[in-house]
């Protein structure tokens, strides 16, 4: 069997060629790496990477195959997959089908045999950009027709994506054991892991559509909301924002990741920004700053909040601190508001595939709608002023 040819053509004219690696066709995306070792069903499977087309820069991929407990979500979302040197053999005892073949399933085009290293320092030095894979008969036409095609495609800035990876209906996850708290978690794209998290705390999770009302939402009686992870630019989701915003009014308590700490972010009056090529991965060291702990977490953003890291902001719903820094590159990686009860981080508590380092941030979410229950203070004392 003789292989198929593919090519990869970025927005700014370079080219990798390679062989098919899953559907064959032509997809097209945002050229972002990842660089987990490992999990790279709960990578495909994560409804923030929509959009995406994901080079993985770890070379081998699919060893372990595919199996069905892992997916994040019912479907692959990537845009388009890019790896060095796919398994010829699957080797594990869960998996029931290779990645190749679920990538052919499911339609994913991808890439496989090209220099990753290569394209992924290209990423870093040029920045996110657009990105098309081309295999079979729509990788035969010359580069010039291909790279006119990546530049019509649309621009990740700008682009609301949630309405493609939300829920359609409300859905119930069960607290395992005894209910001690009812959580509604606006989907954005959420992953399964989350309510999984939850439930394993006495949380039943009503898992809400994005575009879900405030009568709607506080009609469920939450004794807090989740806002979730979700692809795009959160600068057009204003409709989450509003509802972020609704229940700060009202001191009902707010816990946000990701996408979600970017709604938090906006609804307290800061702004955000796409940055030059995201963090992806499940190596990322970020520090609390309350505790001083550096904890290695997964992340998936590609767009960060802007606010002050020298000083507690003051806000339409009091102050604010940003609670939580990446250590490679000082960008925002929480907010924690002093005077209402919410806080949000921008990377992944629930780390299906490792790593765990962040698990706590449930129990401090469990604490929040705790305290509110009691009467008790909103959030501790600053970083600043000391616990």
């Amino acid at each position: 069997m003789t292989a198929t040819d593919a090519v990869l053509v970025l927005e700014d004219g370079r080219t990798f060629r390679g062989e098919a690696y899953g559907a064959i066709g032509a997809t097209f995306g945002e050229a972002v790496f990842a660089t987990g070792m490992t999990g790279y069903q709960e990578t495909l499977t994560d409804p923030s990477y929509r959009g995406q087309v994901v080079v993985m820069t770890a070379p081998h991929i699919g060893n372990t195959g595919v199996n069905d407990e892992d997916p994040e979500s019912s479907r692959i979302w990537v845009s388009g997959y890019v790896v060095r040197d796919p398994a010829r053999r699957v080797s594990n005892w869960r998996a029931v089908r290779s990645l190749d073949d679920e990538l052919a399933a499911q339609g994913v085009v991808g890439i496989s045999g090209i220099d990753t290293r290569a394209l992924t320092r290209h990423l870093r030095e040029r920045g996110a950009m657009r990105v098309g894979i081309f295999s079979g008969e729509a990788a035969e036409q010359d580069t010039g027709a291909l790279l006119t095609q990546v530049l019509e495609s649309p621009e990740m800035k700008g682009a609301n994506l949630v309405g493609d990876v939300t829920t359609a209906e409300t859905y119930v996850v069960p607290a395992i054991g005894e209910r001690r708290f009812r959580v509604a978690a606006v989907d954005l794209g959420i992953k399964s892991m989350t309510p999984h998290r939850m439930a394993e705390r006495g949380i039943e999770t009503h898992v809400v559509p994005a575009g879900i009302s405030l009568p709607e939402l506080l009609a469920l009686e939450p004794d807090g909301v989740f806002f979730s992870n979700g692809p795009g630019d959160p600068a057009a989701a204003d409709a989450a924002v509003e509802l972020a915003r609704g229940l700060l009014e009202r001191r009902v308590p707010v816990f946000g990741i990701c996408f979600g700490n970017q709604m938090l972010g906006r609804a307290l009056g800061f702004g955000t920004y796409k940055l030059k090529y995201g963090h992806r991965g499940i190596n990322q060291p970020v520090q609390d700053r309350l505790t001083g702990k550096v904890e290695v977490t997964a992340h998936n953003h590609g767009f960060a909040v802007d606010a002050p890291l020298d000083r507690v902001s003051d806000t339409p719903f009091g102050r604010v601190e940003v609670s939580h820094v990446c250590l490679n590159d000082g960008v925002v990686e929480g907010l924690r508001c002093l005077d209402v009860p919410a806080f949000s981080v921008q990377y992944h508590p629930e780390a299906a595939a490792g790593p765990h380092d962040a698990a706590y941030l449930f129990d401090r979410f469990v604490e929040l709608m705790q305290g509110e229950k009691d009467g008790a203070p909103a959030v501790n004392e600053s970083a600043e002023g000391g616990a």
